[in-house]
């Protein structure tokens, strides 16, 4: 057992209350990217499915933001290598191949993106296909990073098979956010096929966070002890009924979609993307109340892997700076580009 001063220091002196601010900032990018960043990636894995024509509807939908989501990952990384070195050195190594994994798959969409529009049309298909390929390949990449956090980066064979199914369901969920973006910005036949692809994905994302909430208390006694004793139990017992509800909502709303959106009626296109992101802010607060205060599962903590506090309030500087900066511009991107899309075209 670790001391309890180790896990729990004076949050009155610089060196225990910045590294939680960091994490809390961290965890919030980090957040930020998953939903932002998630939807335009699934919008990439749906490619796969949609027509000529579609397809450059589809890259207008996510044209404006999608450079402005990635932002949130750089943010992230940022704060963990320069605030918690000591953890970056132990992930970033543990998950060497699959973030090499992850960044040629967003090189593949950040180059496909820009040389589809402009290439010749015998040459567009290739392009397409990179970037449904960048797409999937960065989506997979994540979701085994985040089953090889929640395993605590073992090698086991079985981890790594959990680590991959819960790669293809984050593929799922985004496809699932993805789905319902084009949902709210696309009319016609897209936004039906939305609705079908948004169906196709709702299950595979439910056994997803079924598998996460199951393995996560299995793998550290201390986090089994947080979810299942009492009163805990009884105090926590919100979070999944409320994913459930929430489950539910989307599920009903996709019944009722194809009937209104057929009428013209788009009362409710909002639903389905809208209930997916609080499926995903409540998977992140359950995560988060799981893996509190370790930054790697039972081996190194937030404050053990804190740089000196004089570094760490030369960095908090930066982050008042740059953060403002980055809410505002995307706050702005998302209200000057919000509405319906069409065929993006230069």
């Amino acid at each position: 057992m670790l001391d309890s001063s180790i896990l729990m220091p004076d949050l009155t002196q610089a060196a225990g209350w910045m590294p939680i601010v960091f994490l809390v900032v961290m965890g919030l990018a980090m957040l930020a990217y998953v939903i932002l960043d998630g939807y335009d990636l699934g919008v990439g894995v749906l490619m796969r499915r949609a027509s000529d024509d579609d397809k450059d509807t589809m890259i207008a939908s996510i044209g404006p933001f999608w450079d402005a989501n990635e932002t949130w990952l750089v943010l992230g990384v940022g704060i963990m290598l320069t605030v918690f070195p000591l953890a970056h050195g132990v992930i970033l190594g543990a998950l060497y191949l699959p973030v090499a994994m992850m960044l040629i798959g967003l090189t593949l969409r950040g180059v496909a993106f820009d040389f589809r529009v402009k290439a010749r049309a015998a040459h567009k298909p290739l392009w397409n296909r990179l970037f449904y390929t960048g797409s999937l390949l960065a989506s997979w990449s994540q979701g085994y990073m985040l089953g090889s956090l929640i395993t605590g980066f073992a090698s086991d064979w079985w981890v790594m098979a959990f680590n991959g199914l819960i790669g293809l369901a984050l593929v799922a969920a985004y496809c699932l956010l993805g789905a319902g973006w084009l949902i709210i910005k696309s009319e016609g036949e897209l936004q039906m096929k939305a609705v079908r692809w948004a169906r196709a994905s709702l299950l595979f994302t439910m056994a997803g966070i079924a598998a996460i909430s199951i393995a996560t208390p299995l793998v550290s006694q201390s986090i089994f002890e947080k979810w299942f004793s009492f009163p805990n139990i009884v105090l926590l017992l919100p979070i999944p009924a409320a994913t459930a509800v929430l489950f539910a909502v989307i599920y009903r709303s996709l019944q009722r979609l194809p009937v209104r959106l057929a009428q013209g009626n788009e009362y409710g296109a909002w639903v389905p993307f809208g209930a997916t992101v609080g499926v995903f802010l409540l998977a992140f607060y359950g995560l988060a109340y799981s893996l509190f205060p370790w930054l790697v599962i039972d081996r190194i903590t937030v404050w053990q892997a804190a740089t000196a506090p004089e570094a760490m309030g030369v960095i908090l500087v930066g982050a008042a700076v740059v953060l403002p900066m980055i809410i505002g511009y995307t706050v702005f991107a998302y209200r000057v580009f919000w509405g319906k899309s069409t065929a993006l075209k230069y």
